[in-house]
């Protein structure tokens, strides 16, 4: 058996570090001498294809994990399903761990058919990631069957607890009970990670808790004890390594800190326009991926995991 929180605690401490970069491919921005010569959907999907393989070969040496956004595959129909599979397949084949950004959800059987065709894991299945995000809107029995399907596929969920967005807190913050929302989110959360441990401290069910809020990051690190935590926000959205430190138990592992943006464009980011331009885009998202490395060593636990 290959538990996936072993998994993805294996993978963090091989590679030294919990960076996750985002794939989150657009058009406008990827570089020139990949743009499609046409705007419609197969050539978009194409360069996505080949702009994405080109960021893998460059971090897989580097990070445990990718995440790509499913939305920017998606949005051109079945050229960017294609795409966004052979992106999996290919980060897989180079020994990344992929968690796929879908945050998807229903009930019943149509929860079961979003973890079925998406969720892989070890096992296998037509999208065949390793892990997925899902909304818990709709409450225990939307999640339940992807809890079973990771059961069965040695794969993991994260769920969205205390998001980065600014307009997260609408809902999230609202009080019931004596609590916010994203508490009973946290709490449930817990609960189920605790129910699915693997061999160490964590289980198949993870939380989504946004970089942008530390304060709440670091109380949710405490109610949450037994999950690993999907660190969005970083970079891009303003937070800083220091803002992702409380994400991490005592041995540097339990949080994955993901930048998309800041890595996969940073050939348009200062300093790395300077230093590298579009011609050298590859060598920008390394020196990107290894700054980040370097900041998360430097400011957080993670440092303990210092090859």
């Amino acid at each position: 058996m290959s538990h996936f929180a072993d998994r993805l605690a294996d993978a963090v401490r091989e590679k030294g570090n919990p960076v996750l970069v985002g794939l989150d491919p657009r058009a406008a921005q990827i570089p020139d001498a990949l743009k499609p010569d046409d705007e419609n959907p197969e050539a978009i999907a194409a360069a996505f294809t080949q702009f994405c393989k080109g960021v893998i070969d460059t971090v897989a040496p580097l990070v445990p994990a990718v995440k790509p956004q499913a939305a920017f595959f998606e949005q051109y129909g079945a050229p960017g399903f294609a795409a966004l599979q052979e992106t999996v397949d290919y980060a897989k084949a180079k020994g990344l761990i992929v968690l796929l950004d879908g945050k998807r959800n229903d009930i019943g059987s149509t929860a079961t058919a979003y973890a079925q065709g998406l969720i892989g894991g070890t096992k296998g299945s037509p999208m065949n990631a390793d892990a997925l995000t899902v909304s818990p809107y709709l409450g225990d029995d939307s999640l339940l069957p992807f809890v079973e399907t990771c059961k069965e596929r040695e794969a993991g969920i994260f769920v969205l607890v205390k998001t980065s967005n600014p307009g997260g807190g609408m809902f999230q913050d609202l009080v019931a009970d004596g609590k916010p929302i994203y508490r009973h989110v946290a709490e449930y959360v817990e609960q189920r990670s605790v129910d699915t441990l693997g061999s160490g401290n964590y289980g198949l069910v993870g939380a989504v808790v946004g970089a942008t809020y530390p304060e709440q990051l670091a109380e949710l690190r405490e109610t949450m004890s037994h999950v690993w935590i999907l660190i969005p926000g970083f970079g891009s959205q303003g937070g800083t390594a220091a803002d992702v430190a409380a994400g991490f138990d005592a041995d540097g592992l339990g949080a994955i800190v993901n930048n998309s943006r800041g890595i996969i464009f940073a050939y348009s980011r200062s300093p790395y326009d300077e230093r590298f331009g579009q011609a050298r885009w590859q060598d920008a998202v390394e020196a990107a991926t290894l700054d980040m490395i370097e900041a998360l060593r430097t400011e957080t636990p993670a440092g303990q995991l210092k090859k």
